[in-house]
């Protein structure tokens, strides 16, 4: 059973899969689309081409407080989106407070190249999220 693991952004999205038997998470990609869904969609198409999965997460960003942001409801709207195009697929959220703080910080401590970190800081808060779901299925 693999899941499908989404930090949804503004102009680029992380995405990450786990293992065929939900174990592991492994980023794949991060998905330039600069605020047009059409694009992330059709990616996503390929990519669940190539990993078929049971259930996508996407990561909620809420404050630190636990009340909505504005990009909540703005992902709130895609995972709509997700629902209507993937109506066999089960669609969760999770929290992701903190995750792309904890993505800076690995990548700051594997000493990645400055201009190499934008690309990939989607990606890692793509596997940071999943591995938060598997964490809490156990």
């Amino acid at each position: 059973m693999r899941i499908l693991g989404i930090d949804y952004g503004d102009s680029r999205v992380g995405i990450a899969v786990t293992d065929s038997l939900g174990i592991t998470a492994q980023g794949l990609e991060t998905i330039s689309h600069k605020g047009n869904d059409k694009i992330l969609l059709k990616r996503l198409d390929e990519i669940l081409e190539q990993y078929p999965s049971e259930i996508i997460v996407v990561g909620m960003p809420y404050n630190m407080d636990g009340t909505k942001t504005i990009r909540a409801e703005v992902t709130e709207k895609f995972i709509h989106k997700l629902k209507c195009k993937y109506n066999k697929i089960k669609i969760e959220t999770i929290d992701e407070r903190l995750t792309t703080v904890a993505a800076h910080k690995t990548m700051n401590f594997l000493d990645i190249n400055k201009t190499k970190k934008r690309g990939i800081v989607d990606t890692i808060s793509a596997v940071y999220i999943l591995e938060m779901y598997i964490n809490k299925q156990k």
